[in-house]
């Protein structure tokens, strides 16, 4: 069954997807708890211009706006000087210093003038000032610098900042240059074009852009730096995903990350040679060698001359990722504090300075001589060649041998580096070996399929397609809005054009629609100083860097074709007669006019419109025209911004409209409305145009949908227009609601009196209920029973998510220290009144039963008793005999055990025996549901479920009225049983949770649809069978992993149900363990540590009692109905 499972999934799934995916995981869990989870401190881009800068800062912006990076984070896009060309290994200096200089001046403006003293009065002073007048990731900057050193007259305040920044974790991420070869993504930048891989994950959020993976996989890459500051480097053009987390890096080097690829491969691109002397790490199987050489596309013979070919016939492929670390780290920094007059002498000699060859070389001995000849050699040697460069390798030792090269992809067993270098790799990375991960069509609106032809196989991102328009197969749109019977070809790309459908111009367009051929790129750019956007075309792979003499193309012919066809002439495009300088790049050949006229143009430049050829000539000749590098130095980048901002939040605004007015509010609005008020002209009107018109939706639909839903999204709609206030006394009405929905789906068929026990008294009720009798039994009860330990499943089982959808919950009831851990004592007393106590000392008497009455105050000791008098009925008998009631639960407060459920279990239980009611496992159960809503606690059904049925068990609930339980008792082995027992740690971590807390953001989200959180409870569920068949066949490693998992989606529907103790606990005990989970909601409590075998076991158990974490290792067993004595007892007199 193992293998079956395992062969099937391995033709669904790809490796490098779920490793990003995972990466994915940690950049949410990072930007939502960056306190626990290390983010970075600063991420900086590279631009090529301070217009491209610009954008890039809008971008980054929205990238926080949108939950990519965490609030905490500095973001800076720095432009290279002049926007004159100097090269990458320039430009990281220029960069880092453009950062200390930011820096500086933060920290400058607010501690200068120094304070006269530095006593504590002083410096909270200081500290509200910054809180008042610096972002928030500026403030966290402020914090960390050596506000001490600054008595020292010898020290500067640039001094202090370098000293700050050996201690951050730095992004470099090289995004500059005008990407020729990519022309499409120049306006956007191509480290912003749309990447739409696990766009699924979440269909209401933004389209993934190259750059949110980029920044995901980089998140890894901060746990791998651990608590010691640093730089990564990464390039904007090549996604690498591998598990950046399990990194091995050097200390006080740099290290440059490789992977194997074959000669062929190597002969294109940069190679690493690795010296003899070698640092392996057994822990992870990976290679991390010192570098001896380093080459750039080298020959066959030079790789084989230069040691370069590895044993098993390859080579390294350097990647483009670099990290600098300790010492290495400190002399990039002191070396770009002074990087100026380096960057000066550059420009003025018009030199450049790669990183890839002549910076890195500076840390490889063997390169110096080399290095000396270049320009400024001698100083980067002199600045950084005391430190040394490691090698990295990504790939596996043990399965390097799995390697293959695809379509501008390194392909290995666990990762995959793609290249997005040329217009045709970005469409092959949509369409090959991560095909089931991409998402053809998000946030978009398109036609139905008997008014459109569009092809399954294209990708629509963020864009409108009006009826009568078609699309090719394997076609990507992003950002366009196409009407008018435009016909989009096969592998076309459309990028920011908005071609609408003009009633009364007589223009040749509504003659003939425009077609885009099939391979062709189209898009359209906002320029400085004019009215009229231009519309730039090409063919997919025409290299705008090719020249006439060098078999150069346009529209994929040769130029010499679109001269001849044209009649255009030559020194009508170039300037210069030598064809080796006439290339696509320079060409002036793209008129600005109005849209229709530019469209006509275009087909008849394509050759598709042979029509009025002079007519066409001539109105070409008469233009204003633009080459692809005037268009890159004239693109209006604050307009580009708005039309994109204003596009998107018109798309986002039809989807909500839609969602409201004919739906059934499936989609998650609260995104929706996010992307609306990027429009700052409209978004807050439309969003309360939303609000009104979800009013008259409650009206109609009330008796569809759930009133917690539709009150979530009034909730939400206010929170965006500003309704702050109002929001928040309308969120009661959702919790309101919640409840009312919860008790109706438990109390059907219950007792009358239930129906009313939220508002009215005891004695409000109406005659006897029917599941007692006339007279109580004089009698003594006790019930004792285990608590509970969940494996997979929590969350599938608490409303109102049960109450909608199907839930499976893998759980197993134990005894602690040898014992039934809760129970309840009862017993009925000649005088009136109901005693009750419970083990902390408390204790109260009731004489007049009929003021027990929900709601309960929050600090009651006893509302658990009360509400479970109430859901019995027994005080709303007419006579109600006097009782004593004893309630204990000998565990930790806050344990995660269920201990509150299963208390409240056992005193239903205890009740109903005495009032010879129904007292099956089922009945109580249930009632426990009606006493959880009771009592305001939420909460869902695992717990009674875990404390009630002995064993192991994996329960599924199913929705309806009544809500239906069908418990599935596992069968276990001996041998099972003796293999988790000597396996399985229960610990007991001395953090007290509430899981109340966790649960409402849980709801919340849930309410909301948010699809993330959604995936996540259907994927729990679903490990809930899988755990069930894994211990079905004694494999307790399967569980293991199935835990680990569980715990990794916990922290993907709340973050906080962890904290760094725990995550130290966890950490301590992983090399002992192959699964490790919090029971419960998380947030402390118990933990289940499940060890790698029985020596694991002992050897963990060893290292937690002498650690100086202060946990408790309990002693337990499985619970089995019947072998550990009865578990209720009664005595009738």
């Amino acid at each position: 069954m193992e293998s079956r499972k395992q062969t099937k999934g391995s033709r669904r799934k790809s490796p490098a997807m779920e490793v990003l995916r995972k990466l994915w995981y940690l950049l949410r869990l990072s930007v939502r708890h960056p306190s626990r989870v290390p983010t970075w401190d600063a991420i900086v881009l590279t631009a090529a211009s301070p217009e491209q800068a610009h954008l890039y800062d809008w971008q980054l912006q929205r990238a926080k706006r949108m939950g990519r990076i965490a609030s905490s984070t500095i973001t800076l896009a720095v432009p290279d000087p002049h926007g004159a060309r100097i090269g990458s290994g320039a430009a990281t200096l220029n960069a880092l210093r453009a950062l200390a200089s930011r820096l500086t001046q933060v920290a400058v403006r607010h501690f200068t003038p120094v304070l006269p003293s530095k006593s504590i009065v002083s410096l909270l002073v200081l500290d509200s000032i910054c809180r008042l007048q610096v972002s928030r990731a500026e403030y966290g900057f402020l914090q960390s610098f050596p506000l001490h050193d600054r008595d020292n007259d010898e020290v500067t305040d640039e001094s202090l900042v370098l000293k700050s920044m050996v201690k951050m974790h730095i992004l470099l991420l090289h995004a500059g240059g005008d990407s020729k070869r990519v022309p499409w993504a120049n306006p956007m930048g191509k480290v912003f074009l749309p990447l739409p891989y696990l766009a699924a994950d979440d269909p209401d959020g933004p389209v993934p852009l190259l750059f949110d993976h980029i920044v995901a996989v980089s998140s890894g890459a901060v746990q791998a730096f651990e608590k010691e500051g640093g730089l990564f480097i990464m390039t904007g053009d090549v996604l690498p995903c591998f598990d950046t987390s399990t990194m091995v890096l050097p200390n006080d080097a740099s290290c440059i990350i490789t992977v194997p690829i074959t000669l062929d491969i190597a002969a294109n691109h940069g190679v690493v040679v690795v010296s003899d002397k070698e640092i392996l790490d057994p822990a992870t199987v990976r290679e991390l060698k010192l570098v001896g050489d380093l080459l750039q596309k080298p020959s066959i013979q030079e790789l084989s001359d230069k040691l370069a070919i590895r044993s098993d016939g390859r080579a390294l492929l350097d990647t483009g990722n670099i990290s600098v670390r300790g010492k290495a780290w400190e002399d990039l920094l002191r070396i770009s504090s002074s990087s100026d007059l380096m960057i000066e002498e550059l420009l003025r000699n018009r030199k450049e300075m790669s990183l890839y060859e002549e910076l890195v070389a500076a840390w490889v001995p063997s390169r110096h001589n080399w290095l000396k000849s270049r320009p400024l050699g001698t100083e980067l040697i002199n600045g950084l060649g005391n430190q040394r460069l490691f090698s990295y390798c990504a790939c596996p030792c043990s399965h390097a041998e799995d390697g293959i090269y695809l379509y501008g992809s390194f392909l290995a067993d666990d990762l995959s580096f793609l290249h997005f270098g040329t217009s045709s790799e970005v469409l092959d990375h949509l369409d090959e070996a991560h095909t089931r991960y991409v998402g053809r069509r998000h946030l978009c609106s398109i036609p139905a399929t008997t008014v459109s032809d569009i092809s399954a196989s294209a990708v629509i991102l963020s864009s409108q397609i009006d009826a009568g328009v078609s699309i090719g197969e394997d076609s990507l749109v992003y950002d366009s809005l196409l009407s008018g019977g435009v016909q989009i070809g096969s592998r076309c790309i459309v990028v920011g054009v908005h071609i609408q459908e003009e009633k009364g111009n007589e223009s040749l367009l509504d003659v003939a629609p425009f077609t885009l051929p099939d391979r062709h790129c189209l898009w359209e750019v906002p320029l400085l100083g004019r009215s009229e956007k231009v519309i730039i075309f090409c063919g997919l792979h025409d290299n705008p860097k090719n020249s006439f003499a060098r078999d150069g193309t346009f529209c994929g012919k040769p130029w010499k074709k679109i001269l001849h066809d044209s009649g255009i002439q030559p020194d009508e495009l170039w300037s210069s007669s030598s064809t080796e300088e006439m290339c696509l790049w320079n060409a002036k050949i793209f008129p600005v006019m109005p849209l229709s006229e530019m469209l006509s143009l275009a087909m008849w430049l394509m050759g598709l419109n042979s029509q009025h050829h002079e007519h066409m000539l001539s109105a070409w000749r008469r233009s204003y025209r633009v080459s692809l590098e005037q268009m890159h130095r004239s693109i209006d980048f604050k307009q580009l911004c708005m039309d994109s901002s204003n596009h998107q939040a018109n798309i986002a605004a039809g989807i909500a409209k839609a969602c409201i007015k004919y739906g059934l509010l499936g989609r998650n609005l609260s995104q929706l409305c996010a992307e609306i008020l990027q429009n700052e002209k409209t978004g807050i009107s439309t969003c309360m145009e939303f609000f009104n018109l979800c009013c008259k939706f409650l009206d109609k639909n009330s008796r569809i949908l759930p009133l917690s839903r539709i009150y979530q999204v009034q909730v939400d709609l206010l929170k965006m227009c500003g309704g702050e206030m109002k929001a928040n006394l309308m969120e009661r009405s959702v919790w309101m609601a919640v409840a009312d929905e919860t008790a109706a789906a438990v109390k059907f068929g219950l007792e009358d009196h239930l129906l009313d026990s939220f508002t009215v008294s005891a004695r409000d009720g109406n005659g006897r209920s029917p599941c007692q009798s006339k007279h109580f039994h004089s009698c003594k009860v006790k019930v004792e029973l285990p608590v509970r330990v969940d494996f997979v499943g929590g969350w599938s089982d608490t409303p109102p998510w049960s109450l909608e959808r199907s839930g499976c919950v893998l759980n197993m009831a134990i005894l602690l220290e040898d014992s039934l851990p809760v129970g309840a004592e009862m017993e009925t007393v000649p005088t009136g009144g109901i005693w009750i106590s419970d083990d902390a000392a408390n204790q109260v008497f009731i004489d007049d039963t009929t003021s027990i009455s929900a709601p309960f105050h929050q600090e009651d000791p006893f509302r658990l008793v009360k509400s479970a008098l109430l859901v019995t009925g027994f005080v709303q008998s007419e006579v109600v005999p006097g009782l004593r009631i004893i309630t204990w639960a000998n565990v930790p407060r806050g344990s995660g055990l269920g201990t509150s459920s299963i208390l409240a279990a056992a005193v239903v239980k205890g009740l109903l025996r005495i009032m010879n009611g129904d007292e099956s496992n089922e009945n109580t159960a249930r009632l426990v549901l009606v006493l959880e809503q009771l009592m305001g606690t939420g909460g869902g059904w695992q717990d009674q479920i875990g404390g009630l049925y002995p064993g192991i068990k994996c329960t599924a609930s199913f929705p309806g009225k009544p809500l239906k339980l069908h418990v599935i008792p596992l069968a276990a082995s001996p041998n099972l049983v003796e293999e988790l027992e000597q396996r399985l740690l229960v610990v007991f971590t001395g953090q007290v949770r509430l899981a109340n807390q966790v649960l409402q953001k849980v709801v919340t989200r849930y309410l909301q649809r948010d699809s993330l959180l959604i995936s996540s409870i259907k994927r729990l569920a679903e490990l809930a069978k899988i755990g069930q068949e894994a211990l079905m066949n004694g494999d307790v490693d399967e569980l293991g992993s199935i835990m680990l998992e569980a715990w990794r989606l916990h922290q993907e529907l709340d973050p906080y149900c962890s904290n760094s103790f725990v995550d130290n606990l966890f950490k301590l005990a992983e090399k002992f363990c192959c699964g490790y989970k919090l029971v419960g909601a998380g947030g402390g409590g118990f933990a289940l540590l499940l060890a790698r075998d029985k020596n694991c076991a002992v050897e963990l158990r060893k290292v937690l009692e002498v650690s100086n974490l202060g946990v408790k290792v309990y002693n337990w067993k499985i619970h089995f109905d019947g072998s550990d004595g009865d578990n209720f007892t009664s005595f009738f007199r």
